[in-house]
């Protein structure tokens, strides 16, 4: 199935289990509108709520457009970098220029740069904060579907590696949210409302992420 969404036409992939009892719409990252619905909903009651939630769907093409533009290229802190590879051993940043070697290990490099930094806002971040709460140890890993994890149990804090290329206000959010879940380890308004007493503009670093 194909959907017109403005000027271009988009691919439907559909999937139907027994086990879904509602049905649901997502965009995924190659573009294609998903709809995972029960076994015996018909195309035509597909059509028709593909239909009523045109508006959203042109959201979520947005969305996906914006993420990728912003994870294409060379980022660090924010700034996106043109790549220049040269026969250098060192990394180099002029301007909107970033000079690499031909070999250079970017993640690795990413890695290096989060370690002091991360744990550096971590400190600064759990200082300030305004309940009292053990102290919790800093890991680090590339994660796919969240920014930031918290073990209330053994008060280990993980950061996504992927915010070493973010402005560091938004790696700043991702740990006063998790500092919070050693308060309130669910995310009930109390969770919220202490995110919000140490970070009052947490809902638009929150919004502004979703491009991310």
């Amino acid at each position: 199935m194909r959907f017109k969404v403005e000027k271009d036409y988009y691919n439907v992939e559909i999937e139907k289990k027994r086990s879904n009892h509602n049905t649901y719409i997502r965009v995924t990252k190659d573009l294609t509108i998903k709809v995972t619905t029960n076994l015996f909903t018909s195309t035509h009651y597909i059509e028709k709520l593909l239909n009523e939630n045109y508006s959203k769907i042109i959201k979520m093409i947005d969305q996906q457009k914006l993420k990728k533009a912003n994870n294409t290229g060379f980022y660090y802190l924010g700034k996106k970098y043109d790549i220049v590879y040269l026969d250098t051993k060192d990394i180099d940043f002029v301007e909107n220029k970033v000079f690499l070697p031909k070999d250079f290990d970017i993640y690795n490099w990413y890695k290096k740069q989060a370690k002091n930094l991360f744990q550096e806002h971590l400190t600064k971040n759990y200082t300030n904060f305004s309940k009292k709460i053990p102290l919790p140890s800093l890991r680090i890993r590339k994660m796919t579907s969240r920014w930031g994890v918290c073990n209330i149990k053994t008060h280990i804090i993980t950061i996504n590696l992927e915010l070493i290329k973010r402005d560091t206000k938004y790696l700043d959010y991702v740990i006063i949210h998790e500092l919070s879940h050693l308060v309130y380890p669910d995310h009930s308004s109390n969770f919220w409302h202490l995110v919000e007493e140490n970070m009052p503009d947490y809902k638009k670093y929150r919004e502004e992420m979703k491009g991310f």
